[in-house]
């Protein structure tokens, strides 16, 4: 479709800041969503079904699974999460641009399915700032932050499989920089190609007349 939105793909290690930045991103520019995963983790206080995630059990998420309707799903620190693919696949072909927070799994997975999804990896500034951010938001046992830490070095070993890498050390500027890469997205020849095809052919059909 001419007009037809773009698919990306955020992923970072957890604490990077990347919900943060892509609702900034989201909040800040036109025609552009971020898709809710489903996910069986446990709700946390400040979270909204429907919003943050939709919140399911095991056994639903498995009915989910059978039923192909995910496009991606993954097992992250012994919870599923995962994206749906009627949503993603309507939006894009109204026209809104699709953000997807997934992790380097889901990446691949997107990848065999949509190989020109845009994929954007969030790096933190540095290991001793992911484990404050981590500290500070005080969401996680010291045990599940010991772990999430061991699972960023996992993370950072696939930074290479994406388009772009954001370094996400002031915010501002991080922010800015995730902006540019959506409005460059929109701009690419192919897109513009098909949008704008009745002036194209009308120049190259043009006599001089």
């Amino acid at each position: 479709m001419a007009d037809s939105g773009n698919l990306y793909v955020v992923a970072a290690p957890s604490g990077a800041g990347k919900t943060t930045l892509v609702k900034a991103l989201v909040d800040s520019l036109p025609k552009i969503t971020v898709s809710v995963s489903h996910t069986t983790r446990p709700q946390r206080p400040n979270e909204m079904h429907g919003v943050n995630y939709y919140f399911t059990d095991k056994a639903e998420f498995e009915r989910m699974i059978q039923e192909d309707a995910f496009l991606e799903y993954a097992t992250i620190f012994d919870h599923y999460y995962g994206t749906s693919k009627q949503w993603v696949q309507e939006t894009l072909a109204s026209g809104v641009d699709v953000v997807l927070e997934i992790d380097w799994q889901g990446h691949q997975q997107i990848k065999r399915l949509f190989p020109d999804a845009i994929g954007i990896f969030i790096l933190p500034p540095s290991l001793e700032d992911l484990k404050d951010r981590l500290i500070k938001r005080n969401q996680d046992h010291p045990d599940i932050i010991k772990k999430r830490l061991a699972d960023a070095k996992e993370t950072v070993s696939h930074l290479q499989e994406f388009e772009y890498i954001v370094v996400n050390d002031d915010f501002v500027s991080a922010l800015h920089d995730l902006k540019t890469i959506i409005e460059a997205g929109r701009l690419l020849q192919k897109r513009q190609q098909a949008k704008f095809a009745k002036l194209i052919k009308n120049l190259a059909v043009f006599n001089g007349a």
